[in-house]
């Protein structure tokens, strides 16, 4: 083989190799441990990774509020498992949902006082558990090199998902 890249769409016709294959289950694999550990330190603040998410994007959001579909859209959860999951976060006093102002059939789901200090109180312990195991573990160079290999992903997901909702192929 020459030192010339191939064409998306000469790469996109060609097998996987063994040493492709192997490299994404190393990812599979790395991602699912990172996530594990995380996991389980957040379980320590007595959050759970999804409390996190939620309560995260409440946080960064105008007024600590948000319309439920606007916050599912914003962590990537379907409606169906994100409304159980603001059931069990409102029983525990973390957030509030009320009727929506605008729109009869939304909710606006809202960060509460108790909340706010849970999401505080596991967000420091949360931010040194990932850079002890994830930050800690690469050289700044290595994690340049990974924030650039993850925008190409993003580009490429992008650029195929769009092609894909068309009906467009790459060649």
């Amino acid at each position: 083989m020459s030192g010339d890249k191939t064409t998306a769409g000469s790469a996109a016709r060609r097998r996987i190799t063994a040493r492709e294959l192997a490299i994404w289950r190393s990812l599979l694999d790395t991602t699912t441990e990172l996530r594990n550990v995380l996991s389980a330190q957040l379980q320590e603040s007595g959050l759970s990774p999804g409390d996190y998410q939620v309560l995260l994007a409440l946080k960064e959001a105008e007024g600590s509020r948000l319309r439920s579909s606007e916050l599912a859209a914003t962590i990537e959860w379907e409606r169906s498992r994100l409304s159980h999951h603001l059931g069990r976060m409102e029983q525990r006093g973390l957030i509030r949902r009320d009727d929506c102002a605008t729109d009869n059939r939304g909710a606006e789901v809202s960060l509460t006082e108790s909340g706010m200090a849970a999401f505080r109180r596991a967000s420091a312990p949360h931010l040194r558990a990932i850079k002890k195991h994830f930050v800690d573990a690469l050289t700044p160079e290595q994690l340049e090199a990974l924030a650039d290999v993850l925008q190409s992903l993003q580009r490429h997901l992008h650029t195929e998902g769009s092609a894909d909702h068309i009906g467009g192929t790459h060649s």
